[in-house]
């Protein structure tokens, strides 16, 4: 057994000297070489090529310490190896034990999903067996695809409106088309000299229920321009009459907030208070004779997703429907029954309007585009996408009456109006950066156009892009609507409705 002639321990790399024949650690008697260039043990000169490497047998196991040498430091020593054994098998019974719950639910999901699958197939042969029994009733042979399934969202009867509805829509759009491009303002009209002089005129406070708190839609009467319909947070409808300042009907039913309001005056047909919510539903209701209430008439369960639009159409039959579920719809509003199912888009659809002429309805998306459709058809007319920039949502949507230009966000801070004869964006407003745009709406004239949002009001002149006037007491503004003429604008904010008008 060799000993360092500087440490005293057995070498792990032993040399030795051939002037000395001293026994050195190599790392050791290097370091002291660098540093003195002597032997440690004779003094005398010594380098590195004096000494000669020790070549001992390799399966020599090298010593124990001397802290594994004695029992007690023995048993230490196996007594921290168990300990670590010990807490290394805990460790993997509890993997294991994971492993199995994952396990069991993955099988319990399959089992599940394999009983839904088996319970599909059940319902869809009891339905084909019901279509051939039908089928062979009336005389008609089904048409089957390819795979053996009906393909109803592919055949034309599934996406085409009815016969009598289009008719509806082009005799609509051709009367209107007509008196549109010869309409010119009424004389009485407010003009854009009065607009700068509007001032706060009137305020309805406290409407709805305090908690949750705020109105989130409104709309103005055209028969009786006095009263107005509001939704709210708190999941009510409310008819309001300004003139007797009285809540003329509370309408329930709604299990989520109300996110779009609106009347149906149709001459012989009766009026209906319609509504849209975050409940995935629209409801209808009238004006009962014998009771002198209002009564619900219709509740639309089409949708699977949030209703993000609600326009009645021009023919003042139809009512359409925008929902987060990709899709926009449209419904009679005799019946209430379903007239046509637009296919999936790859976006939700975030807002709704449609065409003073009845034949196109665009709904904007959270991917900054808005898409014009051809009511008739469902068939895409045109494709609008702003500059590229930061992206945004495009939650609100306001056609001119006179049907040449659509207004809407461009940015997170500006409003574009779009040139449908191009079609292009022809301006773009800025806003501000602190600007949230809620609501963009052209007035009757076309001449008129006003935003609503995180710092009030502001109205601008159509072609000039003047900004006429802007209210800013209001605080945040979250829907618009115009008055009789023009000569009043209403905005929601918080639990109150906000008019301004000419000054007395």
């Amino acid at each position: 057994m060799f000993f360092c002639s500087i440490s005293g321990e057995p070498p792990q790399d032993p040399v030795v000297s051939q002037k000395s024949g001293h026994v050195y650690e190599r790392k050791l008697i290097l370091k002291y070489i660098t540093e003195n260039g002597t032997d440690p043990i004779t003094g005398e000169k010594l380098e590195e090529s004096d000494l000669i490497t020790v070549k001992a047998n390799p399966k020599t196991a090298p010593p124990r310490p001397p802290t594994a040498t004695s029992i007690p430091a023995l048993l230490q020593t196996l007594q921290n190896e168990w300990d670590a054994t010990m807490l290394e098998v805990y460790a993997l019974k509890q993997q294991n034990n994971s492993l199995k719950q994952e396990l069991s639910v993955s099988l319990y999901t399959q089992d599940a999903a394999t009983r839904v699958v088996a319970r599909l197939i059940r319902e869809r042969d009891a339905a084909r067996e019901a279509l051939a029994s039908v089928s062979a009733t009336l005389g008609v042979a089904p048409a089957a695809a390819a795979n053996g399934d009906v393909d109803m969202e592919d055949s034309e009867e599934a996406i085409s409106l009815p016969e009598h509805i289009i008719a509806q829509i082009d005799e609509t759009h051709e009367a209107l088309s007509t008196t549109r491009k010869k309409r010119k303002a009424p004389a009485d009209h407010v003009t854009q000299e009065q607009i700068k002089t509007f001032t706060a005129k009137h305020t309805v406070p406290s409407l709805h229920a305090s908690s949750p708190a705020g109105i989130t839609a409104l709309a103005i009467s055209q028969k009786n321009p006095s009263q107005f319909l509001t939704g709210g947070n708190d999941k009510v409808v409310q008819l309001y009459d300004r003139s007797t300042d009285k809540v003329l009907a509370t309408l329930k039913g709604h299990t989520k907030k109300i996110n779009h309001v609106a009347f149906r005056e149709h001459d012989g047909h009766p009026t209906l208070l319609l509504s849209g919510g975050a409940d995935k539903i629209a409801k209808a209701w009238s004006h009962d004779e014998a009771s002198g209430e209002y009564i619900p008439k219709g509740t639309i369960r089409t949708h699977k997703g949030e209703i993000t639009g609600l326009v009645v159409h021009p023919t003042k039959t139809i009512l359409a429907l925008t929902s987060t579920d990709r899709t926009y719809s449209l419904h009679d509003l005799t019946t209430f029954d379903q007239i046509y199912r637009s296919a999936e888009s790859d976006e939700p659809y975030t807002s709704l309007a449609v065409h003073p002429d009845g034949t196109l309805l665009a709904v904007g998306t959270p991917a900054s585009t808005i898409q014009i459709f051809d009511v008739r058809t469902g068939a895409i007319a045109a494709q609008l996408t702003p500059p590229e920039g930061v992206p945004f949502t495009v939650n609100t949507l306001s056609f001119s009456e006179n049907g040449y230009h659509l207004l809407a966000p461009d940015s997170l801070s500006s409003v574009g109006i779009w040139d449908l004869r191009k079609p292009k964006l022809s301006h773009s407003i800025k806003l501000g950066d602190g600007f949230k745009t809620h609501k963009v709406l052209y007035d009757y004239s076309a001449q008129l156009l006003s935003v609503a949002g995180s710092e009030g009001v502001r109205l601008f002149a159509h072609k000039t892009w003047e900004e006429l006037v802007r209210f800013e007491e209001a605080g945040e503004v979250v829907d618009l609507a115009f008055g009789e003429n023009g000569k009043e604008l209403w905005g929601v904010s918080g639990r109150d409705v906000r008019i301004w008008g000419l000054p007395a």
